[in-house]
């Protein structure tokens, strides 16, 4: 596939790496030279130094030939323009990125496509969407629902209260295994596909499958107490958090700091039930003034990330069980998880993640990118006659670096292990490391 991005940000460099690697041509445009050549220097892509509203400039890029065309500058009117005059020019698909929820309305949608965008990115809402799943489940990083809700991928970080750490995988109890699955290990920095010697450690981000039903189970054994989530504090009035505020405002008690007045003023005749306080959520006497004891959970989105670590850390210091933070500089990733910041929020890998579907095959059904791992959790669907339906899991010879973490078989769902037999049209949810995205989808071609 020929896949054309428009815009050399975070968004477009992290989506040029993952497609480098599925080994798509790539093509990556951008009027800053100096964000090509860094790009240029470590992938194997073509770089085109020029304009992507320019004609003449997507004429002489041979955007014509693109089977996919992806506009994601930091400037919608140009992400818009880019992909319109990209359809114009023959470009099969194009999906450009905007910063208005106004634009993702059904009729709105509807006007974009008679224009020639197949697809609109917002990815403000993206991550809103990831924070506010967050707040269902206490006790867990991140929850990601596959296979219409049947399948949860649960994110831990497990202490040494959990009664399965220090056991290795081989020995732990068998009816156990057919209610969830360890599909990976984040520990140093480093993502683990775990086979049977493997066990886990004090400290580890831990990857589950299960199910709804088998949430308490696996809670438990990953040493977790539930808590109920009622009064939720939002450092921020970015986009991102006026977006979760307007989701959540009558769900929980609702609390948003904004140190500028005049947003703060705005927020509070747009926000009809959260309290808009006005002020610095890094000072630690207006968060006690304003009842962070009391807080279950604490989201910071300003458009600092060290302001969000930092607001983190002291709402943890204070008590608060459940802290999310928005962190758009990939390099402080790592850092925020040493700290124990626990969910942490990336609009930028979001987007990428969701814009990586359109460069799969019809038989994928489902892709996320994990924000603190270079890995994914992949749906698949097993074709007839596909490698993966000849014998047994275990007889397979998958790559090491992915698990099969369940199965969708109609409405039932099995826990997989390495006995399972994978069926024709099977879902199957894998979880894999991006350089091998590639090879799985062989398997089931």
């Amino acid at each position: 596939m020929r896949i054309f991005i428009a815009g050399a940000g975070a968004v477009g460099t992290h989506l040029a790496k993952l497609l480098v690697q599925s080994e798509h041509e790539v093509v990556l445009m951008d009027e800053d030279e100096e964000k090509l050549e860094a790009v240029d220097a470590n992938l194997d892509l073509l770089t085109i130094r020029g304009t992507m509203t320019s004609l003449e400039d997507l004429r002489r890029a041979d955007v014509s030939r693109s089977d996919l065309f992806i506009a994601v500058p930091p400037y919608p009117d140009m992400s818009i323009l880019a992909a319109i005059l990209a359809k114009k020019l023959g470009a099969n698909t194009t999906i450009a990125r905007v910063n208005n929820s106004e634009y993702l309305t059904e009729e709105n949608i509807e006007y974009f496509h008679q224009l020639g965008i197949d697809e609109l990115i917002y990815p403000e809402k993206l991550g809103a969407a990831e924070a506010i799943e967050s707040l269902k489940l206490r006790g867990v990083r991140q929850l990601f629902e596959s296979s219409d809700g049947k399948v949860l991928l649960v994110v831990i970080k497990v202490r040494d209260n959990a009664p399965i750490i220090n056991i290795p995988f081989s020995e732990i109890d068998p009816e156990k295994k057919k209610r969830y699955n360890i599909v990976a290990i984040y520990r140093d920095n480093e993502t683990i596909i775990p086979h049977g010697n493997d066990q886990l450690q004090h400290g580890d981000i831990v990857y589950f499958v299960t199910t709804h039903e088998n949430l308490l189970l696996l809670m438990r054994d990953a040493g977790k107490e539930q808590y109920e989530v009622q009064n939720v504090m939002i450092v921020g009035g970015s986009r991102i958090g006026q977006l979760i505020a307007s989701k959540i405002e009558y769900d929980y008690n609702t609390k948003l700091i904004e140190i500028r007045r005049d947003k703060s003023n705005r927020l509070a005749n747009r926000l009809e039930n959260t309290l808009i306080i006005n002020g610095d959520g890094r000072n630690m006497q207006l968060l006690k003034d304003e009842g962070i004891s009391k807080m279950q959970a604490f989201i910071a989105v300003t458009d600092s990330p060290e302001v969000n670590i930092l607001a983190c850390q002291l709402a943890k210091k204070m008590g608060v069980p459940k802290t999310i933070a928005e962190v758009e500089n990939l390099d402080y990733i790592p850092l925020a998880e040493e700290i124990g910041i626990g969910t942490l929020i990336n609009k930028k890998l979001i987007a990428a993640s969701y814009i990586y579907r359109y460069t799969l095959k019809s038989h994928v059904a489902y892709v996320k990118c994990l924000t603190s791992t270079n890995a994914e959790m992949i749906e698949l669907i097993a074709q007839p006659g596909s490698k993966v339906t000849k014998s047994p899991i275990m007889k397979l010879s998958l790559p090491k670096d992915m698990n099969v973490g369940a199965i969708v078989r109609g409405d039932e769902v099995i826990i997989a292990d390495g006995n399972t037999q994978i069926e024709q049209y099977d879902k199957v949810v894998i979880f894999v490391l991006q350089e091998s995205i590639h090879k799985i989808e062989k398997l089931f071609s």
